[in-house]
């Protein structure tokens, strides 16, 4: 079973619209409502393909409530815990032309009551779990340490922790030898202090990372694909989209294929490529299905030759459109 933890979950809007023009009354040619949040993506995307999984989340108001049915109504087993803050809404407009522009609210504030309930809850759940994944933003009043305090303690336990976040949390995470991260290209840019304009930059920034803590580092760079640095050396993969409709989530789904790759003795990179790539056809945050995965288009370089990599940006390797 893989649990994830998701402290800022939501209900997330998409709605298609011809054009965003500011001022203006814009009509929406399509809306779908979602349940939200990094962590809740990935327990969707397992859940899509009948692989158990259970998701914690803080629960508070009707919007609380309304978040747990419809994880529910997915499959999901819900480890909801009741907390003061409430659980925010967001909006995404999305353009024809794949142009997605978010408006998301913060989200309630989290006491140091609720951080110790949703603490006991995950600890309780990881007893069975083969992973635990702690993703997104932290709400205010949580501590950028957090997520290193939850991993201190699942690794003392013997469970494997992986962690999507960014900023001061991420950095705070690293410390606690996570077994895996998966940043971003803003995100991987951000921990090491230097452009990813190249995918040899982002084989020297995830390699950085790997150096700082993290046993294994999955780096997805949008459209250009994924990096993936951890005991067993370089590989770089990709999965072209043509005509994508959202990448809301996208992240996530392939998240998701890397930790079901892992339980089912799939290969972890080309599982997280085929399922983030499938993510990306699908309006809003919709995770993908067996039937929606592709692999056969993933294309792998089994070797990257991480002497030239380290060596500079421009050593060999396409720069990132």
């Amino acid at each position: 079973m893989i649990v994830t933890l998701t402290l800022n979950p939501s209900l997330d809007r998409t709605m298609e619209i011809p054009g965003l023009v500011r001022g203006a009354m814009v009509r929406a040619s399509a809306t779908r409502l979602d349940p939200g949040g990094k962590g809740v993506n990935v327990a969707r995307a397992l859940a899509a393909h009948k692989l158990p999984t259970c998701a914690v989340v803080p629960r508070n108001g009707p919007e609380g409530a309304q978040l747990t049915t419809m994880l529910e109504e997915e499959g999901i087993d819900v480890c909801a815990v009741p907390v003061t803050g409430h659980t925010r809404s967001n909006v995404s407009l999305v353009e024809p032309d794949g142009t997605v522009t978010k408006v998301n609210e913060p989200g309630g504030e989290l006491t140091d009551d609720d951080l110790a309930r949703i603490v006991d809850a995950v600890l309780a759940t990881a007893a069975t779990a083969d992973w635990v994944v702690a993703s997104g933003s932290l709400p205010p009043g949580v501590p950028d340490n957090f997520y290193a305090r939850l991993g201190r303690q699942l690794t003392d336990r013997g469970v494997r922790f992986a962690v999507d976040t960014s900023g001061p949390a991420l950095t705070a995470a690293l410390g606690e030898r996570p077994a895996l991260v998966k940043p971003n290209r803003e995100e991987l840019a951000e921990s090491v202090g230097f452009r990813i304009d190249t995918i040899s930059d982002a084989v020297r920034a995830a390699t950085a990372m790997r150096a700082a803590g993290a046993e294994a580092v999955l780096a997805s760079l949008g459209a250009d694909g994924a990096v993936l640095v951890d005991g067993e050396g370089v590989r770089y993969g990709e999965s072209p989209v043509d005509g994508g409709r959202s990448a809301v989530g996208a992240g996530d789904a392939m998240l998701a294929g890397y930790l079901a790759g892992g339980v089912t003795g799939g290969d972890v990179l080309v599982e997280a490529l085929s399922w983030g790539a499938a993510a990306v056809r699908f309006p809003g945050s919709r995770m993908p299905g067996p039937d929606d995965v592709d692999r056969a288009s993933v294309r792998v370089h089994a070797s990257v030759d991480l002497t030239r990599a380290l060596q500079g940006p421009h050593h060999g390797m396409e720069p990132i459109r």
